[in-house]
């Protein structure tokens, strides 16, 4: 076997590069399209129903308070992982075509441009110096595709597997066996430590307490928040401690290794696409078990990305991506998916033009005020807040296929 980590070029070069899986843009599409909407569409629907099955779903549309995993605690692994999906084929492409310092130009660029969007996003230089917030969602991503991308040109499949798992288990060792000091203001306590409990700076915290814990895992009170007390610079969203912090990075990588090998695996001529989706659906499977199982002893929490949060997800993730890739590129079952496709192709625009615009207000404008109380008076209760979610979801769909239509496209 040769000792070069490109990818292997398949016997047609120019067919393997031009190569798109519309399963892909799908899934990155359905993953944004709750973003954009669809979560307060099925919240009004819980409104107009009292049916244990709506209620139940309404209640996984919003993210675990602390330990525990739901739907919505998905969507943001899901589009980690679809970005190491995506940079397989983009860099395979590169790679074949321009050569690795060519792709190696082109992760550093993108990585450096997504992180200053993130930047402007967050404020960028309209606050005062400590108040300016370094680290976020889309921040992350930058740092994942960054690291990912950068590891993908240079190691080969094996290696990838070993640094997965060397970052997924190495995280789980710091965060259990590594003391740190006890931050409470009562030590051994089990005080919160975040905005929601009064904490809203660091000047709060003992961060030289004498009191050394470790396996500690309560809001505030971990490894991975004491390094950002310790160490991250500039305003955190929790006041002491942020959720898409310095520490926590290390598993969010691992996350999107997961996607580069899912990418691989799907990019393999040799393997027929029914096989790779049983490799998809078994993987997930075992992903997911492993994680809960891991979760009893290192508990499945979002907002610390810990070890077993991302089998879980990633275990899902590679169930979706599965199901996406079985329905539209084997069956070619394509009818369904347009909607999704506009909004996966422009998955970036669409974040930032609702986070900035925000679609749901923008539709208050619209039928919001005395028309949805008409409605929720005189049709249903609930039916204006639906009204008010359709309108707000049909302007995110109109931007996206009028973006599509012009072939204007910003994405990781």
């Amino acid at each position: 076997m040769s000792d070069d980590p490109s990818p292997t070029p398949p016997p047609s070069k120019t067919d393997a590069v031009s190569e798109r899986l519309l399963s892909l843009d799908a899934l990155r599409g359905f993953d944004m399209f709750w973003i954009i909407g669809a979560d307060a569409l099925f919240q009004a629907l819980s409104r107009m129903s009292d049916r244990g099955g709506v209620q139940r779903f309404a209640r996984q549309l919003d993210h675990a308070d602390w330990i525990g995993f739901r739907f919505y605690d998905l969507i943001f692994p899901l589009f980690v992982f679809i970005v190491g999906v995506s940079l397989v084929f983009s860099l395979s492409k590169t790679i074949w075509t321009r050569g690795r310092p060519a792709a190696v130009w082109r992760v550093l660029r993108r990585s450096a441009l997504l992180y200053f969007l993130a930047f402007i996003y967050y404020g960028g230089f309209s606050h005062d110096w400590p108040d300016m917030r370094l680290v976020g969602v889309l921040n992350r991503l930058a740092l994942c595709y960054l690291a990912a991308g950068l590891i993908f040109c240079f190691v080969k499949r094996h290696g990838l597997i070993l640094i997965t798992v060397a970052l997924l288990v190495g995280y789980w060792a710091m965060m259990r066996f590594i003391p740190f000091p006890d931050v409470r203001p009562t030590p051994g306590g089990t005080l919160e430590v975040c905005r929601e409990t009064g904490f809203t700076n660091v000047a709060q915290l003992n961060l030289e307490s004498p009191t050394r814990i470790k396996g500690v895992f309560i809001k505030g009170v971990n490894l991975a928040h004491f390094v950002d007390q310790k160490y991250l610079p500039g305003m955190k969203w929790d006041g002491t401690w942020d959720p898409e912090g310095l520490l926590s990075t290390l598993p969010a990588i691992a996350n999107c290794l997961l996607g580069v090998l899912a990418g691989l695996l799907l990019q393999n001529r040799d393997l027929a696409g029914l096989r790779k989706v049983l490799i998809l659906a078994g993987g997930g499977l075992v992903c997911v078990g492993l994680g809960f199982v891991w979760g009893l002893e290192f508990p499945i929490i979002k907002k610390i990305w810990t070890s077993s949060y991302v089998l879980v997800a990633c275990g899902f993730s590679a169930l979706l991506l599965g199901a996406f890739y079985f329905v539209i590129d084997v069956l070619k079952l394509r009818f369904w998916c347009a909607p999704f496709v506009w909004i996966g192709m422009n998955p970036i625009t669409v974040y930032l033009a609702n986070e900035l615009l925000g679609f749901q207000e923008l539709a208050k404008r619209f039928v919001g005020g005395d028309v949805q109380r008409t409605l929720d008076t005189h049709v249903a209760a609930g039916f204006g807040q639906l009204g008010v979610a359709l309108v707000g979801l049909g302007f995110g769909l109109v931007l996206c296929r009028f973006l599509y239509r012009r072939k204007l496209f910003l994405r990781v």
